[in-house]
């Protein structure tokens, strides 16, 4: 059983964040390591970062479910939408674009849906598989601004590869 990982406070600095996704991504590793279900480390993954990382109101997956369409798959937080056209909001941009999405400010964005009326700020990451076939995005909610940065992009991405080998 891995020990607990200490909780970190939200103002930190870079190099403190960096050490601190070096832990959760190492945890996520040994937790995942053989397995090739997707939903099992799907959950695995939403688990460990809303529990670990802070200013992650709302954690979880959307996963294709048919043509440009995205249906709710593990999360933590609030009730989540449980359908997004790739037409619609942050995720279905990252879904259509097939890369990671930062908004920085919500409120500021005209496509936005807004599931929670306390979400911030948002960082959405798509799931690719080694051919680049789109299994689903990766979509995180923050109830402060600015929250997401080039650091979370990085780290988030080399969490969400944990999936390759499901695909």
């Amino acid at each position: 059983m891995l020990a607990p990982l200490p909780f970190l406070p939200i103002n930190v600095s870079e190099q403190e964040k960096k050490a601190h996704y070096q832990d959760v991504y190492n945890a996520l590793q040994s937790l995942c390591e053989g397995e090739t279900d997707e939903i099992a480390v799907m959950a695995t993954i939403v688990s460990e970062l809303h529990n670990r990382m802070p200013g992650f109101d709302w954690t979880g997956f959307y996963r294709v479910s048919g043509y440009r369409h995205l249906k709710i798959g593990p999360y933590q937080g609030g009730h989540g939408c449980l359908n997004i056209p790739f037409e619609r909001g942050v995720c279905g941009r990252a879904a259509s674009d097939r890369s990671t999405q930062i908004v920085r400010d919500v409120n500021k964005l005209p496509y936005h849906i807004a599931c929670s009326a306390s979400t911030q700020s948002e960082i959405v990451v798509p799931i690719l598989d080694q051919h680049n076939n789109l299994h689903g995005v990766l979509d995180i909610d923050s109830d402060q601004l600015s929250h997401f940065s080039s650091i979370d992009q990085l780290w988030l991405e080399k969490i969400v590869a944990l999936l390759k080998p499901c695909y």
